[in-house]
C-alpha cells in the first residue's frame, strides 16, 4: 500500500492541486463535468491518500480494496487522483475525452490502471459494487468495497434492487458515499424527482447511515473509520457537498453540471485556487 497520509494541511493541498487538475483537463477538452468533479476533491483525496489500501505501483493487487465510480460522469476527479498519487503520468491528463485517449468521457475497465469497472449508466456502479462485496464476504477476504454514487442515481429503480441485495448479505464490508450535492443535469434534484427522506428510507432498507459534511476531510475519514466498525450491515455515508465547490462563480449552479470553463473562466478559477492554497499554508 501506498504510504498513509495523515497530516490534514497536506491533505487539503492534495485536494486543492486537484482541483486545479481538473479545471485544466476540462479547458482542454473542452467538453465534461465541473461542478460534481470539483464537489468531489475532498473525498477522492481521502480515499486514495488515506482510507483505501492500493498500491499504485501493482495497480492488481489481491489484497487492495475496491473503488467503484458508479456517476461516472465526474471521472475527471478520478482520473487527477490517479495520477496524483502515482498510476500513470499526469502529463496524461490533458488528453481528457480526446480520440484515442485512454482517458474517455466515463472511465473504461482495462484503458487505465487503478480502474475497477466501466461506468456510465447510472446505478449500475451499486449492483457491481454489491456483487464484489459478495464475492469477498463469502470467500473471507479482507478487502472491502468502497462506491460512489450521485444523489440523482437514487431515482433508479435498479438502485434499490442493489440495496436490498446488500441488506439481504449483511455486507459490512461495502461502503457506499453518495454526493449529496441536490443537482443534476436537469436541474435540482427535490425539483425532478424529489428524494427526500433519504436518510429514513435507506434505514428501512437496513442500512446503517452517516451524515457528514462532504468537504470536511477530517470527517470523511472518520467516517469511513465508522463503517469499518459496522459487520451487519452495509454502511451508507450521505456527504453533503457543493456543486462546484472551491470556486464561487460555479458553486450551487445547476448549469455547470455538465459544462466547461472557457479560457477567462478557467484562469479566473486558477487565481481563485492558487490565492486558497496560499491559505491552506498559511494554516497553523
Amino acid at each position: 500500500m501506498h504510504t498513509k497520509i495523515t497530516k490534514l494541511k497536506q491533505l487539503n493541498l492534495i485536494a486543492n492541486t486537484i482541483r486545479q487538475d481538473v479545471i485544466k483537463m476540462l479547458h482542454e477538452a473542452k467538453s465534461g463535468h465541473s461542478a460534481g468533479s470539483l464537489g468531489l476533491a475532498d473525498i477522492f483525496t481521502a480515499l486514495y491518500f488515506n482510507i483505501i489500501y492500493h498500491d499504485p505501483n501493482n495497480p492488481q493487487w489481491e489484497g487492495r480494496d475496491r473503488l467503484i465510480l458508479s456517476n461516472g460522469h465526474v471521472c475527471p476527479v478520478l482520473y487527477a487522483t490517479l495520477a496524483n498519487v502515482g498510476y500513470f503520468p499526469k502529463t496524461e491528463l490533458m488528453t481528457l475525452r480526446k480520440l484515442g485517449s485512454a482517458l474517455q468521457g466515463h472511465p473504461h475497465k482495462g484503458a487505465l490502471p487503478g480502474i475497477e469497472t466501466s461506468s456510465g449508466p447510472l446505478a449500475q456502479g451499486l449492483s457491481q459494487a454489491v456483487g464484489m462485496a459478495i464475492v469477498s464476504k463469502s470467500e473471507k477476504k479482507k478487502w472491502r468495497v468502497y462506491c460512489i454514487v450521485s444523489d440523482g442515481e437514487q431515482q433508479e429503480g435498479q438502485n434499490w434492487e442493489a440495496v436490498m441485495l446488500a441488506a439481504k448479505y449483511k455486507l459490512g464490508n461495502l461502503t457506499v458515499i453518495m454526493d449529496r450535492n441536490n443537482i443534476q443535469i436537469d436541474g435540482f434534484t427535490e425539483e425532478i424527482m424529489p428524494l427526500e427522506p433519504i436518510v429514513d428510507k435507506y434505514k428501512a432498507f437496513g442500512w446503517h447511515i452517516i451524515q457528514i459534511d462532504g468537504h470536511n476531510i477530517q470527517k470523511i475519514i472518520d467516517a469511513c473509520e465508522e463503517s469499518k466498525a459496522v459487520y451487519e450491515k452495509p454502511t451508507m455515508i450521505i456527504m453533503h457537498t457543493i456543486p462546484g465547490r472551491g470556486i464561487p462563480f460555479m458553486e450551487f449552479l445547476t448549469e455547470w453540471h455538465g459544462k466547461t470553463p472557457s479560457k477567462e473562466e478557467a484562469e479566473k478559477a486558477m487565481e481563485i485556487l492558487l490565492e486558497s492554497k496560499k491559505e491552506i499554508e498559511n494554516e497553523v
